[in-house]
């Protein structure tokens, strides 16, 4: 069901101008949660997608919402790690519309567990200026933004202005030369901040709790054991790692990343 925010929301009074209306499906009261904003391209590499999926899981863990534009890339990316009750996602349609149509299994499961946000009323389509209204919101929610990759011409550049005018501190992975040039820029001129320990900037904005289980798998494919091997001794777990990007398996092998 669709329903209006009655309430005022602080942290969006950073916005240009507050949301006239504010439509919503899911769990209102994540909005109340630590938050941290992830975006980037539709067409991170590997490297990105890996980071991206680390680093949304364990602020998840540590009790932060990520928040998220809903799009294909790096947006579906952070709400799927980050598990569908501790994500928020900004919608840039009316709220009878899931879009994109690829990630329409994705919305629908942050709508019924986590949350889902619109500016726009039913039967809204997607229209050019409605995502950039839709990166402002997303920006607007989160106490820091993170750039996890994006090239020069990458409509993410839209969100980096909006975090730069409303005083948001941003945060970007560190690359090669040549790969995700527009964070790779801003750290050139020291626009942004780069993560290099993930648990440590998780640890900015909650308590990431290990668990036995965990340390003792992590330990144990630190060793590039075979997929069979980690298959029998940790059987429930591998499926996970690997969705989340916390190992990858090539060649019949299992690595740590």
């Amino acid at each position: 069901m669709i329903e209006q925010i009655d309430f005022h929301i602080k942290k969006l009074e950073c916005m240009k101008k507050y949301p006239k209306e504010l439509f919503y499906k899911g769990n209102t009261q994540l909005l109340e949660a630590k938050k941290v904003a992830i975006v980037g391209s539709r067409k991170p590499n590997q490297y990105a997608r890996n980071m991206t999926n680390i680093l949304a899981a364990k602020l998840s863990k540590a009790g932060v919402c990520v928040v998220s534009g809903g799009a294909i890339g790096v947006d579906a990316i952070a709400h799927k790690a980050a598990g569908f009750t501790n994500t928020i996602m900004v919608a840039a349609t009316g709220l009878d519309r899931r879009y994109p149509a690829i990630n329409k299994n994705v919305i629908q499961q942050i709508e019924q567990d986590g949350l889902v946000l619109s500016q726009f009323a039913e039967g809204t389509p997607s229209q050019k200026y409605n995502f950039v209204l839709r990166n402002e919101l997303v920006v607007a929610l989160g106490d820091v933004l993170v750039v996890t990759y994006a090239d020069k011409n990458s409509g993410t550049l839209r969100s980096i202005e909006y975090a730069k005018k409303m005083g948001k501190t941003i945060y970007v992975l560190p690359h090669r030369i040549g790969e995700s040039e527009a964070t790779n820029e801003l750290l050139a001129k020291g626009e942004a901040q780069a993560i290099y320990d993930i648990e440590e900037f998780v640890g900015m904005f909650g308590t990431l709790q290990h668990n036995k289980e965990d340390d003792a798998f992590l330990a144990f494919c630190a060793h590039s054991p075979s997929y069979e091997e980690v298959l029998a001794k940790f059987p429930s777990r591998i499926f996970e790692a690997e969705l989340r990007g916390e190992i990858v398996v090539k060649n019949g092998k299992v690595f740590k990343v």
